[in-house]
């Protein structure tokens, strides 16, 4: 017949059992069942490529699918309020693309503050700007003092397209008018394809583009490149100046794409997905793959992320204003 302190002492052993178990387990709980990634934009653009190639790699190391959503619309606040809204367990995630950081100064009822309303996780993309030129229509302008020369020598303005009003080529070219004390005009395009084709047959001579669309355009001589907007110039282009090195000091102006969740998400969550999106962007065949998608894989950890995010709306959102803005 067992004793009273044998009986004690086998419930406590099994209690302890059972604690250590249930520990264990509630840290291999996440994730157990399939996680979304919403995508702010349609299907086949470099955000949506990017999210369903680092979603794929996710899927394979977290042992559950990744389900890429696209849910597309007023510059990606669709997506955004649907994030927002979500249960902030780790199931529900968005890749944001500037665009939709800067969407609610332009829609006042987007209903959303990426700066405050979103867990930051990681960085994901950059996506570099380069100012190109029409040969053709502009022969000789092949750096940004002559261009700025060019401007400032025009009875009427210079016109220049980017993909869009409103978009963040149109809002780094009115900043680098203000500082570098010259007029252009912007003709918006809806979206990078046509903006470029028309840059190309000499419609408009100047266009704010993206780097990789722009890339191959350049590399046969179509366009000319006369500065990219990064801080550093970029590794695939490292021949092309920066704006900043070129008489326009502290210029920076790069698009980015990065992973969020809604706001507070457990920590140890974030923590994992930072791990597995910094080794996925390690791996050189993953990066070769986001360059094809036309984007450069760039990672950074949440915090960093935070407050880039920060900086940036804060100061986009005084040129916005400034400027008196506004997106069709």
């Amino acid at each position: 017949m067992q004793t009273t302190r044998t009986i004690t002492r086998r419930l406590l052993l099994a209690t302890a059992a059972t604690v250590v178990a249930g520990s264990a387990f509630a840290q291999q709980a996440w994730p157990a069942k399939p996680i979304t990634l919403i995508v702010p934009f349609p299907a086949g653009g470099p955000t949506d490529v990017v999210s369903r190639i680092v979603g794929k790699e996710l899927a394979d190391r977290l042992k559950q699918p990744v389900i890429v959503e696209n849910r597309a619309g007023a510059s990606g606040s669709i997506a955004a309020m649907q994030v927002k809204r979500a249960a902030p367990d780790g199931y529900t995630l968005m890749t944001l693309a500037t665009p939709t950081l800067f969407a609610p100064l332009f829609y006042k009822g987007a209903g959303y503050d990426v700066t405050k309303d979103f867990t930051p996780i990681s960085m994901i993309y950059d996506l570099p700007i380069v100012m190109v030129v029409n040969p053709t229509k502009l022969p000789g302008v092949n750096t940004l003092p002559k261009l700025i020369e060019t401007a400032r020598a025009q009875k009427d303005p210079l016109n220049y397209t980017t993909s869009g009003a409103g978009s963040f080529g149109h809002m780094s070219m009115e900043l680098l008018k203000e500082l570098g004390k010259f007029d252009m005009q912007h003709v918006a395009y809806k979206g990078g394809v046509p903006a470029i084709t028309d840059t190309i047959g000499g419609q408009v001579p100047i266009m704010y583009a993206d780097l990789v669309a722009a890339l191959p355009h350049i590399k046969s001589g179509k366009l000319v490149a006369v500065a990219v907007g990064s801080p550093e110039r970029v590794s695939v282009v490292p021949e092309i100046k920066t704006i900043a090195e070129q008489g326009i000091d502290g210029f920076a102006a790069v698009s980015l794409g990065a992973l969020l969740g809604p706001k507070g998400m457990p920590a140890d969550v974030v923590a994992r997905l930072n791990k597995e999106v910094k080794e996925i962007l390690a791996d050189k065949a993953v990066q070769e793959r986001i360059l094809g998608a036309g984007a450069i894989a760039n990672f950074m950890p949440a915090q960093q992320l935070q407050d880039s995010l920060a900086k940036d709306y804060a100061k986009w959102s005084k040129v916005v204003k400034d400027k008196g803005m506004v997106a069709e």
